[in-house]
């Protein structure tokens, strides 16, 4: 029962929150300062500038998602395809609307709009220490890939 049971408690006395895709630049300041406030388990780095997210819409906008209450943002969830699999980035909600079911409402919408693409399969990464982003991953579903390392590279040479 735990933390599903506190969930499913919590929404059935919140306000209802509704999923629509993000409207740029409108969304912009509000889905930045979310993520910013979400605290230490979620980075908001230079891929999540103005230019760099109007680069993005330009693949596909309909993977970009945010939940309200009334006229509020209280989620976000940035996915993407590349033709074959997918990814979550910055599911974030807000801390007054935790435990009330909107991030499993921006998941589920998401994984919808990624199957009605043809993917199969979608991955997500989580920094090591965000442990309540653990738990809810895990309670839906998800599973660690231990078999995996994580690597990046920075392809502007002012980054080096």
């Amino acid at each position: 029962m735990g933390a599903d049971h506190r969930e499913n408690t919590a929404a059935a006395d919140a306000p209802a929150a509704s999923v629509r895709q993000f409207e740029y630049p409108a969304d912009f300041p509000a889905v930045v300062a979310l993520w910013d406030n979400v605290g230490p388990g979620m980075r908001v780095g230079r891929s999540d500038t103005p230019a760099e997210i109007a680069k993005k819409l330009q693949r596909d906008p309909d993977l970009f998602l945010v939940a309200e209450v009334g006229s509020k943002i209280v989620g976000a969830v940035l996915g993407g395809f590349d033709g074959r699999r997918g990814m979550m980035y910055h599911l974030a909600v807000a801390a007054d609307y935790r435990r009330m079911s909107v991030g499993t409402l921006l998941m589920e919408e998401l994984e919808r709009r990624l199957r009605m693409k043809g993917c199969l399969r979608y991955y997500l990464l989580v920094l090591k220490d965000n442990q309540e982003a653990i738990n809810f991953y895990e309670r839906r579903g998800w599973q660690r890939m231990d078999y995996l390392y994580a690597y990046g590279k920075d392809l502007d040479p002012r980054d080096r």
